[in-house]
């Protein structure tokens, strides 16, 4: 009897916390990158979030989608997905298009290591940055803020045969200000 008495108090005492917990008048953290990464819940490009249409409108091709990273369970920092575009212009069967999702910040984004940024920007009002890998100086990302951190637009070449028309970088640019409008604020 004493042993169900002890259970009881336990589980009274956990469910003041929680509630104590949840009725909390601060709302600190509330739409903040940390509250998203603490409930591991980012969007995801992978998995039907950006509709075929979305990607049409943008330039690319939703039959081509390559998942570089996407848990089937589970929390993750990181859900990135790449598509080829749609038209030829710029070498499209050479070229992919990256879509990143992350908690990470841009504040992350200009400490990285490996990585420069070239100058600062804004994607459609959101303040961003674009930038380079070292290691990979054919590629460029645009990064831009959300609430849940940021995303980054990557242009990259898969090979380095063939012509090489364009920009990567402006090209970045050009498919985050596509892409922007149906990504989550």
């Amino acid at each position: 009897m004493r042993s169900v008495v002890v259970m009881r108090a336990v589980a009274c005492g956990v469910v003041s916390v929680a509630a104590l917990v949840g009725c909390g008048e601060s709302t600190e953290g509330v739409g903040s990158p940390t509250a998203s990464k603490a409930a591991g819940e980012i969007f995801n490009p992978c998995r039907g979030a950006l509709s075929d249409e979305a990607l049409r409108s943008a330039g690319l091709d939703p039959a081509t989608k390559s998942v570089l990273t996407d848990p089937p369970t589970g929390e993750s920092s990181w859900r990135v997905c790449s598509w080829k575009p749609l038209d030829n212009r710029y070498g499209s069967g050479r070229r992919m298009v990256g879509v990143f999702s992350t908690d990470h910040t841009l504040s992350d984004a200009r400490k990285k290591e490996g990585a420069t940024v070239l100058r600062e920007t804004a994607v459609n009002g959101r303040p961003g940055l674009v930038s380079q890998e070292n290691s990979d100086p054919d590629s460029c990302y645009v990064s831009f803020e959300a609430e849940q951190g940021m995303f980054e637009i990557r242009t990259s070449w898969l090979s380095t045969e063939g012509p090489r028309i364009g920009d990567a970088c402006e090209m970045s640019e050009k498919y985050g200000a596509a892409l922007e409008p149906h990504l989550p604020k």
